[in-house]
């Protein structure tokens, strides 16, 4: 009883913290380690019944739910990057242009 409370606080601590000045990118983490801690730790208490598959699957969950949430973020249109050749052959990048976005390249 007390590690789900313990759990609970610490997801709660998380939620709150922050919220208001983070990146969009930033935010999708935070969401997903919330979501991927209490999925995980609710598996790990479901296939270990003890306190240490409950503690291990929280933060396998949150990790793999942070890496998830952060590099599923959208990007702008603008914000990508595309790798452009000038006609001397040298290679530089910028922001794609419409041609990109066509599927027009």
């Amino acid at each position: 009883m007390i590690i789900k409370k313990a759990i609970a606080i610490v997801l709660m601590t998380a939620a709150l913290a922050g919220c208001e000045t983070q990146s969009e990118p930033q935010r999708r983490a935070t969401n997903g380690a919330l979501i991927g801690g209490g999925v995980g730790a609710l598996a790990g208490q479901a296939l270990g019944g003890n306190t240490e598959s409950t503690i291990v699957g929280a933060a396998g969950g949150a990790l793999l739910g942070a890496v998830i949430g952060q590099s599923t973020t959208p990007q702008r249109r603008g914000e990508q990057l595309c790798r452009y050749q000038k006609r001397n052959g040298t290679i530089y990048t910028a922001p794609c242009d419409d041609r990109y976005y066509n599927n027009d390249y």
